[in-house]
């Protein structure tokens, strides 16, 4: 289904052909055209990593992977929903009663949608059928699940015919994925797939949950995401108990934010944390001073600069974190190898970590060259097939014409 290779112009065939599937599968399931499109990005992190739940700052993208859904008013109390991934798991969901999660699993991030509609006073919606249809890799650590929140809430405007506020809308798709899914994220994901745009980095402010967009129209330079094909799943607790771990370590510290934190503060009550604590610690005052920096560096045009910022990222992620894996940091040191005369710029890892994706700044001239190398040669380190893409910013969500 992934092509290996986007040739970023005005015009998008990889989205062209997902929409195209979407509108024959809506055809052939309900026999009729959709009445609404919505459709939302998945995104990858340049760099800033689990630091959107300490007050940190975080620099997405969207990428050219995306959930779609079309939908249509059936004249009932019901949603209907289809997933073209999981046909034989179609979920029936009463919107005149309160949400709770159930099965199949899946519909989740979608309830969670509705729940957050109806606790704004949109209640009790309106009966739909939908279909919703994506071609991001699952479990790859580019946030598939923000993308389906994302997308439902768009669907949900364009039937009601209402617009909400951008930062509301993302909001309200995190409270989803943390009320319904059970994951205790920060606003990066969703965050990234409401307000990206195309050619451009999206500098989210944790704190104050602003985004600004950073220009990236460097066209000689384009992001390479490869997908170890190791797959997380981030309700198993590892992510709850790292998130855990920055809570003691700020009330030890006994600063309000991790905004206020410095080295100096960290290492005056060193002795009073256990050293996995005090790591801990270490990867977020240092990522959030990263993230600003490659955030400066990118909008003057000096993404060469943001090589070194990343390989600390990811140093860091991987020692001080423990967040990494052996295929991440398979992945990362084969693009390190190939290096700055092959094409390199940077490598890390992307996400949530414990497997997911890498990704990688590549001169365009020499895209091709190092997907190859490093498709190749992490298959032969690993014996595991990697599925590997590169891609330019895109457009956040939106509702399309049919």
């Amino acid at each position: 289904m992934y092509q290996q290779h986007d040739t970023m112009s005005d015009d998008n065939p990889i989205f062209d052909q997902l929409k195209k599937e979407l509108l024959e599968h809506f055809e052939k399931i309900h026999g009729m055209e959709p009445f609404i499109i919505a459709v939302a990005p998945a995104r990858v992190n340049l760099i800033g990593e689990h630091i959107d739940y300490c007050d940190g700052f975080v620099l997405p993208a969207g990428i050219n992977r995306h959930v779609v859904i079309a939908a249509a008013p059936n004249g009932t109390s019901e949603a209907n929903l289809h997933s073209t991934m999981l046909p034989d798991q179609p979920a029936t969901v009463m919107l005149d009663e309160p949400q709770t999660p159930g099965q199949p699993k899946w519909a989740d991030y979608i309830r969670g949608v509705f729940d957050g509609f109806c606790d704004k006073g949109f209640w009790p919606l309106p009966g739909f059928d939908a279909v919703i249809h994506a071609n991001i890799p699952l479990g790859a650590g580019l946030s598939s699940s923000a993308a389906i929140e994302v997308a439902a809430a768009t669907m949900v405007e364009g039937l009601l015919g209402i617009e909400i506020n951008p930062k509301n809308k993302a909001l309200l798709c995190q409270r989803a994925e943390r009320k319904f899914a059970g994951v205790p994220c920060g606003i990066m994901d969703q965050f990234a797939s409401v307000f990206a745009k195309n050619d451009h980095f999206v500098l989210i402010d944790c704190r104050s949950e602003e985004a600004q967009p950073i220009p990236f129209t460097d066209k000689s330079i384009s992001m390479v995401i490869a997908d170890t094909n190791v797959h997380h799943e981030l309700s198993d607790g590892a992510y709850a108990n790292r998130r855990k771990q920055t809570e003691i370590a700020l009330s030890i510290i006994g600063k309000e934010s991790w905004r206020e934190v410095t080295m100096d503060d960290l290492d005056a009550v060193k002795e009073e944390m256990n050293e996995v604590v005090y790591r801990r610690a270490r990867h977020v005052i240092t990522e959030i001073d990263r993230t600003q920096q490659a955030a400066i560096a990118v909008s003057q045009g000096k993404t060469g600069e943001v090589g070194e910022m990343m390989a600390a990222s990811h140093r860091s992620l991987r020692d001080d974190f423990e967040v990494s894996c052996k295929e991440l940091d398979a992945m990362v040191e084969i693009a390190w190898d190939i290096g700055i005369d092959g094409g390199v710029l940077g490598s890390r890892m992307t996400g949530g970590g414990f497997g997911g994706s890498t990704i990688t700044l590549v001169r365009t001239e020499k895209v091709e060259e190092v997907m190859a190398e490093m498709r190749s040669r992490y298959q032969e380190q690993t014996g595991i097939k990697p599925q590997i893409f590169s891609t330019r910013a895109v457009d956040g969500a939106r509702q399309e014409e049919r």
